[in-house]
């Protein structure tokens, strides 16, 4: 099959589990996408047992495997995705929090690195190095996922703007970690950093130029589109940042994600307010809301048939309990520790640490590292506790978020 027909495959069997979804199982729709996806998927795997003769699990296998889902999220839809959900993200909610995103974005990613790490490493008996790199790509919570489950959920504002901006900033430096510590692990594989010094530098590069890049370059979008009035040319303008962006970060080696993220937080709020018209805004909003939801759709689809990627077994699928388990501990660390940190300066509702532990979820993104890694003897384990914790995070921490929100915030309060 060729590249233009696995992703039509991909567009219409999101639209037919959907559609499933809506009619049957009537969960959030990406949500019920996936567990539509895998259960089709897990249902191919029982035919091909009783039926071998069939072939189809092969079949399956070979499309998804050509579909290269780290490559298709990390150097095509994660620009999208992550330029949509800043884009709604105000810069003024964000101003009020963003000293708590921020330590929750660094300290919180680090703490929870170092222990999930340091703890799957004792576990498993693997290099502590490499268990650090598990640390990296399973500590950052998805925005994509974040943000889908974040419109159901019905919090507080200031607790949503929390999860969104946390979610949001530490991707891209979870990103910037894991590619640290993977040239750390792996010096002759993939290598992106050579001893401490490298890696100091790599972080500085990644993180503060795909600052500035997204800055620079949402500055100059919102300087052309101010003397536009046209809604059509507007909107290619802010597809044209989100795509073009995002490749020119990957070809100037700083981190793609946050440039993103920055460009979006700027067209977001200073470009809807001082360089569009009503109307641009109006269908700015709705175009990429579409594209948003179109690809979450898709990206959920694709984390079911991955399962085809994993090589299940007793002790990788126990390692996986135990890592579900690692992965809380360390966003609760992740949470707790800034929160700790601040309480004696600001205030905090009652439940903002439970809340933003429990609806903190992994997603597409860790997987598509894991699946990023050198081809060693450490990354079919590492792959297969990744994908039972993204299961795990999605289904069951994204279906009772909002009902642990509602049990704990009955009422929407203006300070969390």
């Amino acid at each position: 099959m060729t590249l233009l027909q696995i992703a039509s495959l991909m567009i219409v069997l999101a639209g037919a589990f959907g559609a499933i979804n809506y009619l049957f199982l009537k969960l959030p729709s990406s949500i019920g996408i996936l567990v539509v996806a895998l259960a089709a998927s897990l249902g191919v795997m029982g035919l091909d047992l009783v039926l071998p003769q069939l072939g189809m699990a092969d079949q399956v296998r070979e499309v998804v495997q050509r579909l290269d889902f780290s490559d298709a999220l990390l150097e095509g839809m994660l620009g999208l995705l992550l330029f949509a959900g800043a884009l709604h993200v105000k810069l003024g909610d964000l101003k009020r929090e963003w000293v708590v995103v921020l330590l929750m974005a660094t300290l919180g990613v680090g703490l929870s690195t170092a222990i999930v790490g340091v703890a799957f490493s004792w576990i498993t008996g693997i290099p502590l190095l490499v268990g650090l790199v598990f640390g990296a790509l399973i500590s950052p919570t998805d925005p994509v996922a974040v943000l889908g489950i974040l419109r159901q959920a019905n919090l507080p504002k200031s607790l949503e703007t929390k999860i969104a901006g946390e979610s949001l900033f530490n991707d891209g430096v979870g990103y910037v970690v894991f590619l640290v510590l993977v040239g750390l692990a792996f010096p002759h594989g993939d290598a992106h950093g050579s001893g401490v010094a490298g890696a100091v530098r790599l972080f500085v590069q990644e993180a503060l130029g795909g600052a500035l890049l997204g800055i620079v370059l949402g500055w100059l979008t919102f300087r052309v589109m101010r003397r536009i009035d046209d809604y059509s040319l507007e909107v290619l303008l802010t597809l044209g940042l989100a795509f073009g962006g995002y490749e020119l970060a990957v070809a100037l080696h700083v981190s793609a994600p946050i440039m993103a993220v920055c460009a979006g937080l700027l067209i977001g709020d200073v470009g809807t307010k001082h360089g569009m018209s009503e109307e641009t805004r109006q269908y700015v909003d709705a175009f990429w809301k579409l594209i948003d939801e179109i690809l979450n759709a898709v990206l959920f689809l694709m984390i079911g048939f991955e399962v085809f990627a994993v090589a299940f077994s007793l002790d990788a699928v126990t390692a996986g309990l135990l890592g579900i388990a690692l992965a809380l501990i360390g966003r609760v660390a992740a949470v707790a520790i800034p929160v700790l940190v601040l309480r004696p300066f600001r205030d905090f509702s009652v439940g903002v640490v439970p809340i933003m532990t429990w609806g903190g979820l992994k997603g597409g993104i860790s997987v598509a590292l894991a699946l990023s890694l050198p081809d060693t003897e450490f990354k079919p384990l590492i792959l297969t506790v990744t994908y039972v914790i993204v299961l795990f995070s999605i289904v069951v921490q994204g279906l009772s978020v909002g009902a642990l929100a509602k049990r704990i915030t009955p009422k929407p309060e203006t300070n969390a």
